[in-house]
């Protein structure tokens, strides 16, 4: 019997997971991606003899019930996947800057509760029931415990689109307290009166039960979602970028690549930026022009400077946590543009390797950054930006560096090395609009425009990524579940992940 063929046009995250299970499903799949590296978000790359990857990366569901572990299960890549838990005592350390304190959280809820109410005692009763609200609202997420959809997304407790930082207050009075666990925020880029609770639930309690990191980089956890699409049969394409998309009536009939290669399927999948794929569709007038504004113009999320560290032999210590730094304990949700006092909140961790030593090779620092900081060369390329922007460069990533002395001393001293990585850095290399983090902006106020369909009008084409659901390895895991469903036409995928 003849296979139904697809094409995915992005060998991200969310088109390899969705080229893994509908090949795993029997589909004969084939990737396109433009560069020579599948994994978008997952690849790693080398610089002064040192593995670094293009993110930062704590991997959560990934216990024995946790949705991540089943969806590996069901690939057969589990043995594949390299991973260190975090210290049970301390999976997160937030530093505030302005008190010179550290906060260790330990794994588990219980552990999350208990450590916090050792630094606030008077807010223990707080700090339960804000666990318990957290809780109460990933529950209602079917998908987030691989469960069929039984609720929409805009039927829920009135705690499920309260702007996050609100949700936060509404359980925690202690001013410091709220400014802490906001520690997640540059994991979903959230902003005050705009990020919705349910967000912030999902991305807490996804870490708080056993958060675990790569070791020796995250790109092979890309190649093994590959290695499941061709031991099925697949193909990826690598170098080659997607650049028309052929419409008749209502149907995409094929793909053409930037070697002039036609590629024909009986579906088509984008993984890529929404308004990127926009670009590729050959008749302008097969989508709305409503349409097209919304995808071209809604809001992004934040991009980010980030700083790549190649370390001295001993000098700063290995921490198996990830730390979140506060410029200060009142306010954790500054605007970005006050670059008076950038960056106001700044992650850093020492990535793993086999054989982990007590002393770190490399430390990654991720500061969140808006795009009119680099609005000014947006039309330049890689290695083509100009005198002006690498000095700006190197002013902005010294203001990173001598921040993060408050954590890490000795950290000037220490540098061997430094790849410093900005908001175009991000664009071009993962061709998402204003270089953002993590897809369009998920704002409570809007979320009929938040939330992309990964239907199209097109009768064979869906979109699946970051943009649509919830970001994040997780979140894009779980969104290409879905895109796979409404090809399969059913849920058994989900059962069949369940069952495995």
């Amino acid at each position: 019997m003849c296979r139904k063929k697809v094409v995915i046009i992005g060998g991200g995250v969310g088109g390899l997971f969705a080229g893994a299970f509908l090949s795993k499903e029997g589909y004969d799949v084939t990737v396109v991606e433009k560069n020579s590296t599948i994994g978008g978000g997952l690849q790693s790359f080398q610089r002064f003899g040192e593995t670094f990857d293009t993110g930062m990366h704590v991997i959560g569901g990934m216990h024995s019930e946790g949705n991540l572990y089943k969806m590996c299960k069901y690939l057969g890549i589990l043995d594949k996947i390299n991973l260190k838990q975090t210290d049970d005592t301390c999976s997160d350390e937030v530093f505030v800057a302005s008190d010179n304190k550290k906060y260790k959280i330990a794994k588990g809820k219980d552990g999350f509760i208990n450590s916090l109410s050792e630094y606030f005692p008077h807010q223990r009763k707080e700090l339960e029931q804000y666990v318990e609200a957290m809780i109460a609202l990933t529950e209602t997420v079917d998908l987030f415990y691989l469960r069929k959809p039984t609720i929409s997304l805009f039927y829920h407790s009135a705690d499920f689109m309260l702007p996050v930082d609100e949700f936060i207050a509404k359980y925690i009075t202690d001013e410091k307290l709220r400014v802490v666990l906001a520690f997640h925020n540059l994991l979903y880029a959230g902003e005050a009166g705009v990020t919705p609770a349910f967000i912030h639930a999902i991305i807490s309690i996804l870490y708080l039960n056993d958060p675990m990191r790569f070791i020796d980089g995250t790109s092979h956890f890309a190649e093994a979602l590959g290695e499941v699409i061709k031991i099925n049969g697949g193909t990826i394409i690598r170098g080659e970028k997607i650049t028309k998309i052929h419409v008749e009536g209502k149907r995409v009939v094929s793909c053409e690549t930037s070697t002039g290669k036609s590629i024909e399927g009986d579906c088509y999948i984008s993984a890529i930026h929404p308004s990127a794929f926009l670009e590729l569709v050959e008749d302008k007038g097969v989508f709305t022009k409503s349409y097209r504004n919304r995808l071209e113009h809604t809001p992004n999320s934040y991009s980010a400077m980030v700083l790549n560290i190649k370390l001295k032999p001993n000098t700063i210590e290995y921490i198996n946590y990830t730390g979140h730094y506060f410029s200060n304990n009142k306010d954790a949700w500054k605007n970005l543009s006050d670059i008076e006092q950038w960056p106001n909140i700044c992650l850093y961790m020492t990535p793993p390797v086999k054989n982990q030593s007590k002393y770190a090779s490399t430390l990654n620092l991720i500061a969140p950054m808006n795009w009119e900081e680099v609005k000014q060369w947006e039309d330049t390329t890689c290695g083509r930006r100009g005198e002006d922007y690498i000095e700006w460069k190197k002013l902005r990533a010294k203001i990173v560096l001598q921040r993060m002395t408050a954590v890490f001393p000795n950290l000037l001293e220490s540098i061997e090395g430094i790849d410093i990585a900005t908001p175009l850095t991000i664009r071009d290399f993962y061709g998402v609009k204003h270089g953002a983090l993590y897809g369009y902006k998920k704002d409570c106020n809007n979320m009929i425009h938040s939330k992309v369909s990964i239907k199209t009008k097109l009768t064979n084409l869906f979109l699946t990524g970051q943009n649509h659901n919830l970001h994040g390895l997780c979140g894009v895991s779980l969104t290409a579940i879905e895109t796979c469903n409404m090809i399969l036409g059913d849920c058994r995928l989900l059962d069949n992940i369940n069952n495995a």
